[in-house]
């Protein structure tokens, strides 16, 4: 079974690539990044402080998640309610970040990650994927972009959805976020020794796109 791990930080696109790739290669995509929020969400509901170990600790075994593919989407389900568009707000977001920096909840979900990639082809990205998750994935890509270049397409996506957060608001968030997934003990982000750096930030959706195929195909074929 062929495993492609694609980690980098927040906003360059490794969600919505990777959907792609994976809908255009046949193989099954894990979004580990929809697992981090859905706790990050639990623990907003539960007015625990993301950051608080012991606290979101506590709440770990009140905590259900399922993937589903539905109607050619993946969603995730949080003790059988589907959060999958509730965990797409910045809140969300910086909650994620925080409980990804506790060694319990990346215990809780690492097993959850693992067993759906030994069930076949799979495609999963998030910040840990090759260093961690997938150690022996058959192809591991770093994809990064300044944070510029990921503020400002994450800008355009909330001014097309309505929402009023300045590109400055953005970009103070995103590179808050790189600090908090760079600087935290438990497994931050990097690259690992044998990924291959791909660095979008002049790239549109279709060249990085293109690019990662060439990756793969590369990769596989040498096999």
């Amino acid at each position: 079974m062929i495993s492609v791990a694609i980690d980098g930080p927040a906003g360059a696109g490794k969600s919505s690539l990777a959907k792609r790739l994976a809908r255009d290669l046949g193989y099954i995509y894990v979004d580990t990044g929809a697992m981090y929020r859905a706790v990050g969400l639990y623990a907003l509901r539960a007015g625990a402080d993301p950051a608080d170990r012991a606290a979101v600790t506590a709440l770990l075994p009140g905590i259900r998640l399922r993937l589903a593919v539905v109607d050619g989407a993946q969603h995730i389900y949080l003790n059988d309610e589907d959060v999958s568009g509730l965990i797409r707000t910045e809140q969300v977001g910086m909650a994620a970040s925080a409980v990804g920096a506790n060694p319990d909840v990346r215990a809780f979900l690492l097993e959850l990650q693992r067993e759906t990639a030994r069930t076949g082809n799979v495609l999963m990205d998030g910040r840990d994927i090759g260093t961690v998750i997938l150690p022996h994935a058959t192809v591991k890509i770093f994809l990064t972009a300044s944070s510029e270049a990921r503020a400002r397409r994450r800008w355009l996506e909330y001014q097309a959805a309505g929402r009023p957060e300045s590109y400055e608001e953005v970009l103070a968030d995103v590179k808050q976020r790189d600090e908090q997934d760079a600087g935290r003990a438990a497994a931050p982000l990097r690259q690992a020794e044998d990924a291959v750096l791909l660095d979008t930030s002049a790239l549109d959706f279709e060249q990085s796109l293109a690019a990662m195929k060439e990756i793969i195909q590369k990769r596989v074929e040498g096999l």
